[in-house]
């Protein structure tokens, strides 16, 4: 339906919060537009409260310092950390066993972060989408499904429902490529497609920028603005209804994540924690990952260009050889549904972070869309883990787990070397050998390193291949359920 033009008076009032917060630049060509422009730019700055993003801006450029007094980084206490590279074996099966318990009761959800667009792939479509030249052609949705759809049958045929947050540009190709699929699948009831919140771009003098006459120019409100969208959305009221208790959330662009990890369900929740996240060893001491450790008593995540090169250098005194600072960051989350019903209480404390950017902007003579060479502006975005330092160390926990298992980022575009689409392949072709030859299958011809592809419906984690026991395999290959 077309934005239909405000009155008179609402438009004044508008107007006047507006001119309030000294942003009532807003409005230069508002009597020039059309009565469907003027009323799509009215929904628009309806949508803003420009005293907050007054404020929210000020903080971000100025943000509170600890006075000169060091900040205490330690790693995280035991107690509230594990790792499957040294775990007791009897514990992982422990774990495994209670969470696939919690999966079979429905009381396990999945949060989707998909907002990103496959930009450096060299594609326009939602990264999700991206096929990684896997033998079988999936995207990484198709993947991600068919985990759930995997994960639901060993718990018993349970339903794992999945929440997909998309950005304003990915939603609709994002519903369009899962209704042409089929939801891979899935229920599509049990499929909620939902879309992070934006922010007005801010010019390098404190103003809302205009992007054209009748539209400011945003930015989607950074992977932070999860949990606002999670409330606004409806999310939490679905999961209500469902008695959800215990929550996954992760990052579309790893190819290698267990969606909804039995393991690392019943780890977090055996601890009855608000906030378990799942880490990888750091390679060495210069990977530019962040961190995940104790900063100043609270657990916190710690880039690394905020720590020096001693610290980052640190051994482990219990693990010679071993980092001590070693915790890296992969965006894999556990949550209580406790904790996250608990969203309204501090979203507005969580701080936003700056990026500055070149934005086109409207030239407020003319009117007309001027593109800049250097940052003219700022994006105003929040980080998913922001909300860790407003808990106690009782309430977060730590899961390591292993690279080549469980992370391959794809970040950058074919030929990079690195977090590309050939090296997400390799990971789950490497993957698939790995688990064929851990069942006694063999693995042949020309080209054996080039592995198996393991489909998702076959097995999950390894299991279910003892079949394959002393049967040969041409690689590359790949198994599919018939």
């Amino acid at each position: 339906m077309a934005p239909v033009k405000p009155s008179a008076e609402t438009l004044s009032q508008l107007k006047e919060k507006y001119e309030q917060a000294n942003q009532g630049h807003v409005f230069t060509f508002y009597d020039s537009l059309s009565s469907e422009e003027q009323g799509a730019l009215y929904e628009q700055l309806s949508g803003f409260d420009p005293a907050r993003i007054n404020e929210i801006t000020n903080l971000a450029l100025h943000p509170a310092t600890s006075a000169g007094v060091p900040d205490v980084l330690e790693p995280l206490p035991a107690s509230a950390s594990a790792s499957i590279v040294d775990s007791n074996p009897e514990d992982i099966q422990k774990w495994y066993d209670s969470g696939l318990d919690l999966i079979s009761k429905n009381k396990v959800a999945v949060v989707l972060m998909a907002g990103g667009q496959g930009t450096r792939l060299g594609s326009s479509a939602p990264k999700g989408c991206y096929d990684i030249g896997l033998p079988s052609k999936k995207s990484l949705f198709q993947i991600q499904a068919e985990r759930i759809r995997k994960v639901q049958e060993l718990a018993s045929n349970a339903v794992v429902p999945w929440y997909v947050m998309t950005s304003g540009p990915t939603r609709g190709p994002t519903e369009k490529y899962f209704q042409e699929n089929n939801y891979f699948g899935l229920s599509k009831d049990n499929v909620f497609i939902f879309e992070q919140g934006v922010l007005p771009c801010i010019s390098n003098d404190g103003k809302i920028i205009l992007e054209s006459k009748s539209k400011v120019a945003v930015a989607p409100d950074g992977n932070g603005g999860l949990y606002q969208a999670l409330v606004v959305s409806g999310v939490i009221e679905d999961m209500r209804k469902r008695g959800i208790e215990h929550i996954h959330a992760y990052c579309v662009d790893n190819c290698l994540v267990k969606v909804a990890d039995p393991i690392f369900i019943g780890f977090s929740a055996s601890l009855n924690v608000d906030i378990a996240t799942k880490v990888v060893r750091k390679r060495d001491a210069t990977e530019s990952v962040g961190l995940i450790l104790s900063k100043n008593g609270k657990p916190d995540v710690v880039e690394y260009s905020e720590i020096d090169k001693a610290t980052a250098e640190e051994e482990d005194p219990n693990h010679p050889g071993v980092l001590r600072f070693r915790a890296a960051n992969i965006v894999n989350h556990y949550y209580s549904f406790n904790f996250l019903d608990s969203i309204p209480q501090w979203a507005h404390k969580l701080p936003h972070h700056v990026a500055r950017k070149k934005i086109p902007a409207a030239d407020l003579k003319t009117g007309e869309t001027v593109k800049f060479d250097k940052p003219n502006g700022i994006k105003l975005e929040q980080f998913v883990f922001d909300v860790f330092p407003m808990l106690s160390l009782e309430k977060f926990a730590c899961f390591e787990v292993k690279r080549e298992d469980e992370f391959s980022p794809l970040k950058n575009a074919r030929g990079t070397g690195q977090d590309d689409p050939d090296t997400s392949k390799a990971s789950i072709m490497g993957q698939g050998k790995s688990w064929i030859e851990a069942a006694g299958g063999i693995i042949t011809g020309d080209n054996a390193d080039a592995g198996v592809e393991v489909s998702p419906l076959i097995s999950y984690g390894g299991e279910g291949l003892q079949h394959l026991k002393g049967t040969e395999i041409i690689a590359p290959a790949v198994l599919e359920r018939e």
